[in-house]
């Protein structure tokens, strides 16, 4: 509609006249916008051949500069090289002038000793020739001595060594006399002077131990408790250790007694912790003892290794460190085994040193020489050979085992180590207040009376008490009735009157207990 309105108000020429400016004016435009374009093209190529010529140029200076470098670090390289072919060429040259020197200096030595040489042979010549007239003048004089003698030169040598025998012999004979004599009057004060030095610097504090333990306690109420309802606390306790608990008038004190000190340490220890917890029935105190007798048995090792420390002897098989360790609750004839075994050592190692002996070898034999006294099963052996046998069991060495079972001379001795342990031994028994032989049987005759009473079948425990004028006897209920129990005190009281000797009487308690136990879970 508007474009029919303006045709209609446009003349036609006008507006042919106004399409071909139109069209004149555009194409003038797209020619002039073409060649402007044609212009900044050129323009811009040229700068771009401009700035390539530049980089050209750049990249030319750089390969120059690069390859300088390189020829100055080449020329650098064959002058360092050329400098040391250098040097190993003067060094060549000075070791071929100093060869040459060397070669120069051996051909006139090897003229010198040429030279030499032919002199010696000089002389060797004229020393041959002195020597045969030397050998022509001697066989001259001894035929002059043998026809003036009247024997010949071999009988006359003959008669001269028999006589310097005879005369040595002599000498010797008065030098032997003389040092037999003065040793046999040294001999015996030396000995002396060895034991006495010995005895002197391993002096220890006489010991003797005995078959009672105090046991402190805070106040008279806890005997009360520990004794319990009806007694049955200390019928427990006496019936789990095996030792005899004597409650009495006494402030502030129980009494345990017995002839083993173990079974008075472990009495001892449980009694403490019983107190000490407040707990005490006789279900606690079994669980207490069994405790207790472990507690022992560590200490038992810990004692062993302590004194192998302290003597400064190593190597020692476990079970024989644990054997002495029980010597500690052991006693011979009064004597506390264990200080007898370390004075035995003390004393063996102080001794072979004065007479030019191993003194670790001698004080390890000393400190084992009784641990035949000491073992679990105890069979029928004297304590030497059973000693002997168990240091053999273990890898001791032989020296050291011949020692233990020779010190009371049940076997022969092999080594300087035996007579040594045997001495030292008797030494440290012999001092006055080691021991008391009255102790010693006394608890022999304890141990054959339980001994005695353990070989019943169906016996399980048994322990001497108040100074053996008790023997309580626990039986297995599952292997005794009754009546047996009662047979068996009987039995027991006609083979004691049979085969031991005692003073009083002995009264034999046979313990029969039945339990029943249940587990609540």
């Amino acid at each position: 509609m508007i474009i029919e309105i303006i045709f209609g108000l446009i003349p036609l020429g006008a507006i042919t006249a106004f399409a071909s400016a139109l069209i004149i004016g555009g194409t003038s435009a797209y020619f002039l916008f073409y060649f402007f374009l044609r212009k900044k093209r050129e323009s811009m190529i040229r700068d771009a051949e401009a700035e390539s010529e530049v980089m050209k140029k750049d990249r030319i200076l750089q390969a120059k500069e690069k390859f300088l470098q390189l020829k100055t670090e080449h020329e650098r390289i064959i002058n360092e090289k050329n400098s040391r072919i250098a040097l190993s060429e003067n060094r060549i040259k000075q070791k071929e002038l100093s060869i040459s020197q060397k070669l120069e200096e051996l051909q006139r030595n090897k003229k010198e000793v040429d030279v030499i040489r032919d002199n010696l042979t000089l002389q060797l010549e004229v020393v041959d020739k002195k020597h045969e007239e030397l050998e022509k003048l001697h066989k001259q004089q001894v035929e002059q001595l043998e026809t003036i003698s009247g024997i010949t030169a071999d009988e006359a040598k003959t008669q001269l060594t028999e006589s310097l025998k005879a005369e040595a012999k002599t000498d010797a004979m008065s030098f032997i006399n003389e040092a037999v004599e003065e040793a046999k009057m040294t001999a015996n004060k030396e000995a002396k002077r060895i034991v006495i030095q010995t005895i002197q610097r391993v002096a220890t504090e006489a010991a003797v131990e005995n078959s009672v333990t105090v046991f402190h306690i805070e106040s008279d109420e806890i005997k009360g408790r520990i004794i319990g309802r009806e007694g049955r606390n200390i019928r427990a306790l006496e019936a789990a250790t095996g030792v005899e608990i004597i409650v009495d008038d006494t402030p502030e004190a129980i009494i345990l007694s017995a002839f083993d000190p173990v079974r008075r340490e472990i009495a001892r220890l449980s009694l403490h912790q019983l107190v000490t917890d407040g707990r005490i029935h006789p279900a606690r105190i079994e669980e207490v003892v069994a405790k207790v007798q472990k507690q022992v048995e560590d200490e038992v090792i810990e004692v062993g290794k302590r004194t192998t420390i302290d003597l400064g002897i190593h190597g020692l098989h476990p079970e024989l460190i644990r054997l002495i360790g029980k010597m500690k609750y052991r006693s011979s004839y009064g004597q506390n085994l264990l200080q007898h075994s370390r004075e035995v050592a003390n004393l063996c190692a102080i001794m072979a040193s004065e007479l030019g002996l191993n003194p670790k070898l001698a004080k390890r034999a000393g400190l084992l020489h009784d641990i035949g006294k000491v073992p679990d099963d105890e069979p029928e052996l004297p304590h030497a050979i059973l000693g002997m046998k168990l240091a053999e069991r273990y890898k001791e060495k032989p020296e050291i085992c011949n020692a233990i079972g020779s010190h009371h001379d049940e076997t022969e001795m092999t080594t300087l180590l035996a007579p040594i342990v045997q001495v030292c031994d008797a030494i440290s028994g012999a001092r006055p207040g080691a021991r008391r032989e009255v102790v010693e049987a006394y608890i022999k005759r304890l141990k054959d009376l339980e001994a005695m009473a353990l070989s019943y079948p169906g016996v399980t425990k048994t322990y001497a008490i108040q100074a053996g004028r008790e023997l309580r006897v626990i039986v297995g209920s599952e292997r005794v009735n009754d009546k047996e129990a009662e047979n068996l005190s009987t039995e027991i009281a006609k083979k004691i009157q049979s085969e031991m000797t005692y003073p009083g009487q002995v009264k034999i308690t046979v313990i029969r207990e039945t339990r029943s136990i249940s587990y609540a879970k």
